[in-house]
């Protein structure tokens, strides 16, 4: 993985980009995580790794349609990049390792 880091949020923003599939933009991305990890999130903290990952490169985004349900607001869709594919499955062989290094107790 040499010079790429995932912070822990980082990850976790990742992967829930990944889960929701085409459907990943500001409000769905804090409902997934606050439902499957029972934690809250802030807008202004995940803009702001949002950013962090799309200038590193493991993240794209575009604007989505106009919706008069938003007032004619677009909403911003996010996706993981290859380069971020590349990164997760780096830090899951990474973590995986460390977990099976782990002695039997018993």
């Amino acid at each position: 993985m040499g010079k790429h880091h995932l912070g822990e949020f980082e990850e976790v923003v990742m992967l829930t980009v990944a889960i929701l599939h085409g459907e990943a933009y500001g409000v769905s991305i804090i409902e997934e995580i606050e439902n499957r990890l029972k934690r809250s999130v802030s807008m202004g903290s995940l803009q702001t790794v949002l950013k962090r990952l799309e200038d590193k490169g493991y993240l794209a985004s575009e604007l989505g349609e106009a919706t008069s349900v938003r007032g004619g607001k677009r909403k911003r869709f996010f996706t993981v990049t290859n380069l971020g594919k590349d990164i997760l499955k780096a830090t899951k062989d990474q973590r995986m390792s460390l977990w099976s290094a782990i002695p039997d107790f018993a």
